[in-house]
């Protein structure tokens, strides 16, 4: 046990002011803020993408939804770690500097908000019409329709988006370690791999998977309980349901 605290991989992870803790503060911190911003942009675009279309709640001029899906498109078929570059000068810009956890979270914006709004597009598009026609036979305005059914009716898809948005993200700080960000994924990288320090490396993966383990679960588990499709009751029902079949099965010849 002495000669593990020893060892320089393990004093270096144990480090309080560059050790695993302060990497997995920086990673959550350049996450939780990316997250925050690219849902910022990402959510009125995904929700304008079909609200403004042909048919939709709030129709847009076809050009102008054109060049929306244009730059969608394009943003999100440039790699991060190329995109990233591409940003460095809008880093500079902005922060003063292309290095580090703070200027990473701009490409890391860049980058995620494109993907939200994609799926927050797929997950409004999950809505009933019905619902939606319903609202506009009562004189419910655009705005409305949009706060009060849209996003509500599809809140559980929307918060499993999130979770993958989240931890999409978090893989692309993990990555953006390669090129000066901060985080577990420079600790991995420019520590366990470049220097040839494999404990942090193995540790630093691990703590990655173990964050994308725990996020996951939770982002399953509220979207589950905001589904009323998935009530204790229709759960209970769905058994009931699959146990009678089952029984009905084992009676016939040649069944299980």
């Amino acid at each position: 046990m002495h000669e593990l605290l020893n060892n320089p991989e393990v004093q270096r992870l144990l480090a309080p002011d560059t050790g695993l803790l302060f990497a997995v503060w920086e990673t959550m911190y350049m996450t939780v803020v990316s997250t925050l911003f690219a849902y910022v942009i990402g959510l009125p675009l995904g929700v304008l993408m079909v609200a403004g279309e042909e048919g939709g709640v709030m129709p847009l001029p076809r050009p102008v939804m054109t060049v929306l899906n244009f730059i969608i498109n394009i943003l999100r078929s440039v790699p991060f770690l190329i995109l990233m570059v591409l940003v460095i000068p809008l880093s500079r810009l902005i922060i003063g500097t292309s290095i580090g956890t703070v200027a990473t979270i701009i490409p890391l914006i860049v980058a995620a908000f494109p993907f939200v709004a994609r799926l927050v597009e797929a997950s409004i598009r999950e809505v009933d019409k019905g619902v939606v026609e319903a609202a506009q036979s009562m004189g419910c305005s655009p705005f409305q329709i949009i706060s009060k059914v849209m996003i509500p009716e599809s809140r559980p898809s929307l918060i499993s988006g999130f979770t993958t948005a989240f931890i999409t993200i978090l893989s692309y700080g993990a990555m953006a370690g390669a090129i000066g960000g901060g985080g577990l994924g420079s600790m991995a990288l420019m520590l366990g791999y470049q220097r040839r320090m494999y404990i942090i490396m193995y540790v630093s993966v691990l703590v990655l998977v173990i964050l994308v383990q725990i996020f996951q679960s939770i982002g399953t588990h509220l979207a589950v309980r905001m589904d009323k499709r998935l009530t204790k009751e229709s759960r209970g029902a769905g058994r009931r349901s699959a146990k009678q079949k089952v029984k009905s099965e084992k009676r016939i010849p040649g069944a299980m």
